[in-house]
């Protein structure tokens, strides 16, 4: 069934690799980033992939640390390449089933920005889309999907139908995505659903982009604490 081609040439698509290897190692995370990527890129979206472990970005739930005893804080800096992308993708490695540290530091930190408002006095994350490629030797692929898109949507991103791919080798000391015995790149179900994956983010980006995000009835913090309450009743008051 042929469907008319979406212009995808307006989105900016950040990919944050949560490796714990610095650059310029190589990274079986972005192995995967990169097949998401090239779909991307071949659309016409603007994409930027960086390392989150490359900065020296400080733990905590404050925009800056350093107003809060941090020595450095790569944070602040990092925040205008998250603020300026219609879509997030996080990409981890799995360690002992979970995703990694310096994914868990970087959800603490966009959880920093969550109570932040946007024009129409909604959470500032209302809008954008997120999504996440996690990659590993064990089991934990949708252990660790499941954490991140939760962790996403709650501060306000907004999360498609499979949203999520992820590859795994043999459980024990096998090959990685990267190691050419694994020939992960040619294993057809992660490549599907990391095309999947693509698409779905980047059609709800679109449709959210073209109406100007969420209406904000219902759902605004700014009306809310202004008295606005839409059809909710206090039953204290009936």
């Amino acid at each position: 069934m042929a469907t008319k081609k979406p212009d995808f040439s307006n989105l900016k698509v950040l990919y944050i690799n949560c490796t714990l290897k610095q650059s310029p190692r190589m990274s079986h995370t972005r192995g995967l980033i990169d097949v998401s990527a090239n779909i991307m890129e071949a659309e016409g979206v603007s994409v930027e992939i960086i390392r989150f472990v490359d900065y020296e970005v400080a733990p905590g739930v404050y925009f800056d640390m350093t107003e809060h005893g941090a020595k450095k804080d790569a944070w602040p800096e990092l925040w205008k390449k998250v603020d300026a992308a219609d879509i997030l993708i996080i990409g981890t490695p799995i360690w002992l089933g979970e995703k990694s540290s310096e994914a868990t530091k970087l959800i603490e930190r966009l959880y920093a920005m969550s109570s932040k408002q946007n024009e129409k006095g909604q959470y500032y994350f209302y809008g954008k889309v997120g999504g996440c490629i996690i990659t590993g030797n064990e089991d934990g692929i949708k252990h660790c999907s499941m954490n991140i898109l939760y962790s996403l949507q709650h501060v306000g991103y907004s999360i498609p139908p499979q949203a999520d791919c992820g590859w795994i080798g043999e459980a024990g000391p096998g090959p990685s995505y990267m190691d050419e015995e694994s020939d992960a790149k040619n294993n057809s179900f992660t490549n599907r659903n990391t095309t999947f994956m693509t698409y779905n983010l980047l059609h709800l980006a679109k449709m959210l982009k073209d109406q100007g995000g969420y209406p904000a009835y219902g759902n605004s913090r700014g009306d809310w604490d202004d008295g606005t309450r839409w059809n909710f009743e206090n039953p204290e008051y009936r």
